[in-house]
């Protein structure tokens, strides 16, 4: 079974830069699709970026494309979430999601993925 724990989260003023990661356990990233979803208060889950590890092939959100960056380190054993130029309205908890993937493309919703963290909060104040 894969674990997933996020690090990273915090308090961080409107413009400035932070990121988030991933650690797994009982297994690397070898062959998975890995993503970051975020929720705010009163939203529902929202899909932010998501990578095909062996393939590097990323994928974001309209709202966080050009200051988010997802990536992985040489290990495959943690994946980052590199955001700047950061908006109050990036304010949410932030979930690391993973799942075993065959296919070259990252699953963009949800429920397609098995493996979850349990959330940092990112706070963007004004």
């Amino acid at each position: 079974d894969v674990q997933l724990v996020e690090s990273g989260g915090g308090l961080v003023q409107a413009g400035r830069s932070l990121t988030l990661s991933c650690r797994a356990s009982g297994s690397t990233f070898d062959g998975f699709a890995v993503a970051w979803f975020r929720q705010a208060p009163g939203k529902e889950r929202q899909g932010v970026s998501f990578i095909s590890v062996n393939d590097g092939r990323t994928a974001y959100a309209d709202s966080v494309k050009g200051r988010f960056a997802i990536s992985t380190d040489d290990a495959k054993s943690t994946a980052y979430l590199q955001m700047n130029s950061l908006r109050p309205e990036d304010t949410a908890v932030y979930y690391c999601a993973a799942k075993l993937n065959l296919g070259p493309h990252p699953p963009v919703v949800a429920v397609r993925y098995d493996y979850w963290g349990q959330g940092t909060q990112v706070t963007v104040s004004s």
